[in-house]
């Protein structure tokens, strides 16, 4: 019996000789993970977020216009409160208005009463463009005298900025108040030179009146050398307003010919809620249209690119969205 007592003790002190190794093998494991796991690894870097640009024209109507109903419009009229709506709730990096922003001929206190309790609640980030409306208006001093610094000088009402990857350049298409339009002349050399300082790959545009629209006038040569520019530049938008209706055009060209490499992309906004007006035969190259529906056009910048999707106004049902690359 004794023999087999020793064996049973002899398997004891190997089970737990095993036991004792297995043990300092895993903690040597233990030990070699945590010293592993000390060196200290790179964070990875933050991509910065991507801006949305949120732009629509002929916005606040007439405090004293028939249709204006203390700021909440008509069936088909001053819809600017229901318009602002959009742009409190998007939260965007900046509000593009395209012109004519406060109808009317009573100075600041028009956008007191209009303008500011609706499309005012983002004034801290919106960078407006003039329309012949605001001359209207005082000259034009109501204006600068609302968005102050934010409009640029008040002899111009041009100006430029940096959004993300993004160069934003704001300009005045009220031609006969600035020196004209024309080339040669001080805006448009001013627009060579920026877009010269600023050469980046994504350049976006804005001013009040369009070259191109399906209404009466059809083309209008007044703004062609800022076309003819921004297309040299490799430019990839224009927004505008001036017409009450929503258009989107195909890549063109200065002279309209259909250029999807190189061409630049023009959107009619002229839907911020003051009225809207009927729209003719489509001009070549428009690939939407709508003149029934107020709203505004939500941009989301990226790098290499950027995102359109028209926003309609509570209760509305047409949109227009899709996606495109810079050149």
């Amino acid at each position: 019996m004794r023999p087999r007592a020793t064996r049973r003790r002899g398997r004891h002190l190997l089970v737990g000789t095993a036991a004792v190794l297995l043990v300092a093998a895993l903690a040597g494991v233990g030990v070699a993970v945590l010293a592993k796991s000390s060196t200290p690894v790179p964070a990875t870097p933050t991509r910065p977020p991507v801006p949305t640009l949120v732009a629509a024209g002929d916005v606040a109507c007439d405090p004293t216009d028939p249709h204006f109903n203390d700021g909440d419009g008509t069936a088909t009229t001053c819809h600017m409160r229901k318009t602002s709506d959009l742009l409190a709730s998007a939260g965007p990096s900046a509000v593009l208005t395209l012109g004519d922003v406060q109808y009317g001929h009573g100075g600041t206190a028009d956008y007191q009463v209009s303008y500011g309790p609706t499309w005012g609640r983002v004034k801290a980030v919106t960078h407006p463009a003039l329309g012949d409306g605001d001359y209207d208006n005082q000259g034009a001093a109501a204006y600068f005298r609302y968005f102050g610094a934010a409009a640029g000088r008040p002899d111009q009402g041009w100006y430029s900025f940096d959004l993300g990857a993004w160069h934003v350049v704001v300009l005045n298409s009220n031609c006969s108040h600035v020196g004209g339009c024309q080339r040669g002349s001080p805006q448009e050399r001013w627009l060579k030179a920026d877009l010269a300082a600023h050469p980046a790959t994504c350049i976006l545009a804005a001013w009040h009146h369009p070259l191109f629209g399906s209404n009466a006038v059809r083309v209008n040569r007044t703004t062609l050398a800022f076309w003819q520019d921004l297309y040299a530049a490799g430019a990839e938008l224009v927004l505008n307003g001036n017409n009450h209706f929503y258009e989107r055009f195909a890549p063109q060209s200065p002279s309209g010919r259909p250029d999807p490499g190189h061409g630049v992309r023009e959107f009619i906004v002229g839907t911020g809620g003051r009225s809207h007006q009927r729209l003719a035969l489509p001009l070549a190259n428009s690939q939407v249209r709508n003149d029934a529906t107020f709203g505004v056009l939500k941009l989301t910048l990226r790098p290499d690119g950027y995102d359109w999707a028209f926003v309609p106004e509570a209760g509305a049902a047409f949109t227009d969205a899709g996606s495109d690359t810079c050149h």
